[in-house]
């Protein structure tokens, strides 16, 4: 595959949040202009007012705005931009939009097309990952109605239903029993169709207490492929990841180097392009199996970049750019211990109904070695059309207690006032003897007991309600945002803090 023709001279970022944001530091930090898109409801978000230009592409429900292909390309015309970076989520594994921009001739910062069509199809991937000599967990491809207990019966119980065209958790079911296999096929493939279009159900064997591990791989237009090592991604709620570390405390450095060559070689089967990661599951007994490939940058990308001092978002733009990647194998390795928790605008003790409203308070934490991915301000509203995620919080360490450790008391020093936040119970798992323990499966949250806080943290919590209280009497009201192209003085002009006058 030959390198684009042209460096980036301006990038839209098809996204919104916390990852726009990461992308448009990304770029300034080369020197590149960049563009965001907007929705009505995130007229005054700060990725707008951190980006050179903002184009405003419609009303609030994403498939009105984020997820129109026309509208984004428009905005890239209409801006001048030659590039456009995805981020995560609406438009990023979307093969017919990376086919859309380079007809377009607009840098898609991301995998070709093929090869978001390849890994995008659950079974197809499969096949391929077969060919090239990954493991596979096993199962039986694209059952139906006529077919499904003859082959629910080869695979035996307990069994997975999975959408071919699935991801994010959907269009999934655990199956223990004959009995409940029907119904449970009706429901993933009415899920499915609904979520994806695509009603195509697949079975596999159900790996009793797995790990979930994932191996970042990264190639280049010069047929350099690597992989970043792995991330443990095994703290999930109902598939959805919620504390990720990295190195995984369950790998060992055998079972390490096999997933990871196994990575590059899933990724080479494809010609693939960009960053990516590929995902497996690991059995008590540190068997390995294929899971699938996300053609994207991942949400928890930063605790790699922590542990690896690669700047993957900057790599990103070199390999769209056409560069090389700026590092091989051989110079990379895993350094101390890092670890991230998503904060979701959500309330567990309510079944984590999402929770909206407007931030009223607002504390973030600090210290050596913290990290805050967010999108958060003071009279910021959260809005009831996106995901939940808020913010993504890291810290590094050089072991994984002290890692532990760090993080617990970030999460102790962060509030957020105005809505329910996940907070207090990520500050639970953090306190986990499991967790602690590094033995832990995709059933820890499931197990997990209920903890009192420690006094550290009720302390704390009592220090930064206080501040809370009295910090935003004046609260700030951001700008609005139709037609600004001002960059960081429209941002700098936005605000008062501190009920400064």
């Amino acid at each position: 595959m030959k390198p684009p023709a042209h460096p980036l001279k301006k990038v839209l970022i098809a996204n919104r949040g916390e990852i726009a944001l990461r992308v448009i530091r990304a770029c300034h930090a080369r020197g590149i202009p960049t563009v965001a898109v907007y929705s009505d409801a995130d007229r005054n978000g700060l990725h707008v007012r951190l980006a050179d230009e903002a184009v405003h592409i419609g009303p609030s429900a994403p498939r009105e705005s984020y997820l129109v292909h026309e509208k984004i390309l428009e905005a890239a015309r209409i801006s001048g931009a030659n590039a456009i970076h995805p981020g995560y989520g609406f438009l990023s594994e979307n093969a017919a939009f990376a086919a859309k921009c380079r007809d377009a001739g607009i840098v898609f910062i991301g995998p070709p097309p093929e090869a978001i069509r390849a890994m995008g199809d659950k079974i197809q991937s499969r096949l391929r990952m077969k060919a090239a000599g990954v493991p596979v967990v096993p199962g039986e491809d694209a059952v139906n109605e006529d077919t499904l207990e003859e082959a629910a019966t080869r695979v035996g119980f307990p069994l997975m239903l999975k959408a071919s065209a699935g991801g994010g958790g959907k269009g999934i079911r655990i199956v223990r029993t004959m009995s409940e296999l029907r119904e449970a096929f009706e429901r993933a493939r009415a899920e499915a169709e609904k979520a994806f279009g695509d009603g195509t159900v697949f079975l596999e064997r159900f790996v009793e207490g797995p790990h979930h591990v994932e191996v970042q791989v990264f190639g280049d237009h010069h047929g350099n492929i690597v992989h970043v090592f792995e991330r443990e991604c095994s703290v999930q709620r109902r598939h959805q990841k919620v504390v990720e570390e990295s190195p995984s405390p369950f790998v060992t450095p055998d079972l390490r180097a096999r997933m990871c060559e196994a990575a590059v070689a899933a990724a080479r089967a494809v010609g693939y392009v960009n960053a990516g990661t590929v995902e497996f599951l690991v059995d008590a007994r540190r068997e390995f199996y294929f899971l699938e490939m996300n053609t994207r940058l991942q949400v928890e990308h930063p605790i790699t970049e922590l542990v690896t001092g690669i700047d993957l978002v900057a790599e990103q733009l070199r390999v769209a750019a056409g560069e090389p990647l700026s590092f091989r194998q051989k110079d990379i390795g895993q350094s101390g211990h890092a670890i991230e928790v998503r904060v979701c605008a959500e309330d567990p003790e309510s079944g984590y109904l999402p929770s909206t409203g407007v931030i009223d308070g607002l504390l973030l934490p600090g210290g050596p070695h913290v990290r805050l991915d967010s999108c958060l301000f003071p009279g910021l509203e959260i809005s009831p059309f996106y995901d939940s995620m808020l913010a993504k919080l890291c810290v590094w360490a050089p072991t994984r207690d002290e890692a532990a450790a760090r993080m617990r008391q970030a999460l102790a020093e962060m509030r957020i006032s105005g809505l329910r936040t996940n907070l207090a119970f990520l500050a639970r798992i953090l306190r986990d003897p499991e967790f602690l323990s590094g033995a832990y499966d995709t059933g820890i949250l499931g197990r997990m007991a209920v903890s009192a806080p420690d006094a550290e943290t009720e302390r704390l919590a009592l220090i930064t309600a206080a501040v809370l209280k009295h910090e935003y009497a004046e609260s700030a009201k951001p700008v609005a945002a139709e037609g600004r192209t001002g960059g960081m003085d429209a941002w700098r002009s936005a605000f008062r803090f501190g009920g400064g006058r």
